[in-house]
């Protein structure tokens, strides 16, 4: 089995042996000739051989076209259809047999911390650490922030929930995964160890 190795969502985590996509709109403007070079929003700049990708739109690569995909913390800030149309269009991409490795935020740790949390603040801080709901009103500058890619987590996974929309975009072979537990050694180069703690890791096939 030969193919593409595609990352979405990569961020600044760029490996040349993946295909990596990402739809900031701050990495699009980055390119803009002469203008592109003088914004200094974030304190490096993406890698240049990122391209933009939108998964729930459908990523520019052919279908069944890949061997192995990855994907960290991506659907967390998607809401809940648009993670289900990502899921599909992730196993459209791959071929048969292909690896598809995704981690995001476990639900069931930030509900642990909040139960065993006594004090008066408890809904407070759980509310602060799993990024939903607005202290104060929104404003036109949270909105660009948002937009410019800063983008808050709409939707929350627990293993259970996430196995059984995998196995509904047509994913087998299930399983919890860990950090650098692959058997492909393509994964060496785009798993980031900081990104595994305290998150759920799934490989399954597709």
């Amino acid at each position: 089995m030969s193919g593409l190795y595609v990352h979405y969502g990569c961020g600044f985590c760029a490996p040349d042996d993946w295909l990596n996509f990402d739809c900031s709109p701050t990495a699009r403007f980055e390119r803009i000739p002469v203008l592109g070079r003088l914004y200094t929003k974030n304190a490096k700049r993406f890698p240049v051989n990122i391209r933009y990708g939108d998964i729930v739109r459908g990523l520019p690569v052919p279908d069944a076209s890949c061997q192995a995909v990855y994907s960290s913390h991506v659907l967390d800030t998607l809401c809940f259809k648009d993670g289900k149309v990502a899921l599909r269009n992730t196993r459209k991409i791959l071929t048969p047999g292909g690896i598809f490795r995704v981690v995001v935020e476990d639900c069931s740790r930030f509900m642990t911390d909040y139960l065993a949390n006594s004090s008066p603040d408890a809904a407070l801080r759980f509310m602060e650490t799993i990024d939903f709901g607005r202290m104060n009103p929104r404003t036109i500058n949270d909105f660009l922030k948002e937009y410019f890619g800063h983008p808050c987590r709409l939707w929350m996974w627990d293993f259970p929930s996430l196995s059984h929309n995998l196995k509904d975009a047509g994913f087998h072979s299930i399983r919890r995964a860990a950090f650098g537990d692959c058997d492909d050694p393509h994964f060496a180069s785009v798993e980031e160890k900081g990104r595994w703690d305290d998150a759920i890791g799934v490989e399954c096939r597709a």
